[in-house]
């Protein structure tokens, strides 16, 4: 030990004894200053009596920095400076990582070698959101660390792994960001064009993508992914032209809808009724018989990839938001719109001039009528 850390050990005694909050802070910027002087030379037990030291002194500064900014800023900045030393006291490491003051466990949390895959694992899964964005922005992850991280649910911490090059990914961990996907394009597309993303799970991606997120697929998916991309974006439309194309027996759907008619319940909350339970033969004569269009018409609109022709006899029959959004999600058999996705047709839907649709809706009749 150098000569003068007898006297950084007297002056941690004496600091403790005194309880003075000031002693303690210049205490430690002492003790801290010392130690990085000559990190790389200190012998374990040289690190361990530092370990011991840092973690008394923390420990009462801890108590202060709750309410106290110059104590938390003094420990965000000593959590800095340990954070790039390999050889930090690793005891001090760990408790820095667990402070719940986000600004002082996130320089560790990110940057420390010091802590192990246990303590990263036991970290994810038991503090915050915050601390757990800051693990997953580390530049190297483990497996075991990124399905504890993932396992937490949260999107934001999804994105930022998907987004490290460095943060090796499961495949449940995989399964677990392909489920968020469906209702967050950008991940959608991040997570499409990661190149362990394993094949089956990428065409599930894909095929529950929206045309949108495809084409963003392929104009981002890097060279050596573009063909596997490509291949699941055809198989993903082919399928969804297969299930257009389906023969659908609209005739027991008829005779429903004109019973009800007659009886007077034929309205709105019926309409929304049979969309919400995918009644998609229902709720397309509903929709036709509500805006005084025909089957004919509204089916293609329903079948569309694109979401705005369906609102057009949505705002002719003017229905609700509610109801225009259950029928957008019944075009889906085994999917749904994500909430970006809605949000965008609620704002075009919102803006349609009802005169406007109305003649639209006529153009279409009258297309159709000709072509039969």
């Amino acid at each position: 030990m150098p000569a003068s850390d007898p006297s950084i050990i007297d002056e941690v005694e004496e600091s403790l004894r005194k309880g003075s909050h000031d002693w303690g802070l210049e205490t430690l910027k002492r003790a801290a200053d010392l130690f990085l002087s000559s990190a790389g030379s200190y012998g374990s037990e040289q690190v361990e009596l530092f370990d011991n030291v840092f973690e008394r002194l923390i420990k009462t500064i801890e108590i202060r920095a709750i309410a106290d900014i110059s104590a938390r800023i003094a420990l965000a900045e000593f959590s800095e400076q340990l954070s790039h030393i390999s050889q930090a006291p690793p005891s001090t490491v760990r408790r820095l990582a667990r402070n719940d003051e986000i600004s002082i466990a996130e320089p560790v949390l990110k940057e420390s070698a010091c802590l192990t895959a246990a303590d990263l694992v036991d970290l994810a899964r038991h503090k915050s959101e915050q601390h757990v964005l800051a693990i997953a922005s580390r530049w190297q992850l483990k497996e075991v660390i990124t399905d504890a991280l993932l396992a937490r649910g949260y999107p934001s911490v999804s994105r930022r792994i998907v987004n490290n090059p460095g943060a090796k990914i499961s495949a449940a961990g995989f399964a677990i960001v392909v489920a968020q996907t469906e209702s967050d394009p950008e991940l959608a597309v991040q997570t499409g064009i990661r190149i362990d993303l394993p094949s089956e799970l990428r065409d599930q991606l894909v095929r529950k993508a929206t045309e949108a997120v495809r084409t963003r697929l392929l104009s981002r998916a890097p060279s050596h992914l573009f063909e596997e991309i490509r291949r699941a974006v055809d198989a993903a439309a082919a399928s969804a032209n297969r299930d257009m194309s389906k023969v659908h027996d609209f005739s027991e759907a008829k005779r429903l809808v004109a019973s009800l008619e007659s009886k007077g319940m034929l309205d709105e909350h019926a309409l929304r009724a049979f969309a919400e339970r995918r009644k998609y033969e229902e709720t397309i004569v509903t929709l036709a018989r509500l805006s005084r269009s025909r089957v004919e018409v509204v089916r293609p609109l329903m079948q569309s990839l694109r979401d705005d022709g369906v609102l057009v006899p949505c705002k002719v029959a003017q229905v609700g938001w509610e109801t225009v959004s259950a029928i957008l999600q019944c075009r889906y058999a085994g999917s749904s719109m994500s909430s970006l996705e809605l949000m965008k047709a609620e704002e075009q839907f919102a803006a349609m001039n009802l005169e406007k649709a109305r003649q639209l809706l006529q153009h279409w009749h009258v297309r159709i009528s000709a072509l039969n």
